[in-house]
Order: structure tokens, then C-alpha cells, then sequence
């Protein structure tokens, strides 16, 4: 396997009300890599934010089930599943912060 680069590693914030409000109390929730470790993903948040000069102190991997959706069509109801994916809770230095949305 090719080494992961920062941007492959990091796929998007993860916005939800919940993650806002650990936001507050200095933890940020990421969707990641499959494969990427924590180490990886420690140094890949300090690459990309490196403008705000942020401290990685711990991260927290950890994988999302597919859960079972169903839907009623014409033809029936159809039942399938959505995709399993991971998510990292990466906790940063006391007094340290990520702006998501700078010009909202």
C-alpha cells in the first residue's frame, strides 16, 4: 500500500449537533481513511491546520456500522444498507481551536 497523504487521510468534518458541542470542549470529529492509523491521522490534522498551529493531544478511532435502510417503491419495498465508515475524535491542547466555517 502507497503512503497516504493528508488529504487522503482527512476526508471531511463530521457536522452534526452533537460534534458541535464537543467542538466547545476542544474535541473534533473527522470522517478518515479505512486504513489510516491513529498516527497517521494525528499527523495529517497538524499538516492540514498547521496555519492555526493546532497540538494533536489524543485521537480516537472508531467504526461506524452499516445500518439497514428501507425504502417503499412501485415495485415494492426494497431493503439495503448504507456504507460502514470511520470516524476519528481528535482532542487538541487546552485553549486551542479549528474554524470550520470562517466566513459563515
Amino acid at each position: 500500500m502507497s503512503a497516504l497523504t493528508a488529504p487522503e487521510i482527512i476526508l471531511s468534518p463530521v457536522i452534526s449537533e452533537k460534534s458541535n458541542m464537543e467542538a466547545a470542549r476542544g474535541k473534533y470529529t473527522f470522517a478518515v481513511h479505512s486504513r489510516a492509523n491513529k498516527i497517521q491521522i494525528k499527523a495529517a490534522i497538524e499538516e492540514l491546520y498547521k496555519s492555526e498551529n493546532v497540538n494533536v493531544v489524543a485521537v480516537n478511532v472508531l467504526t461506524m456500522k452499516a445500518k439497514e435502510k428501507r425504502r417503499g417503491t412501485r415495485g415494492g419495498r426494497q431493503v439495503g444498507y448504507t456504507t460502514p465508515w470511520r470516524k476519528a475524535i481528535v482532542t487538541l491542547a487546552p485553549g486551542q481551536k479549528i474554524e470550520f466555517f470562517e466566513g459563515v
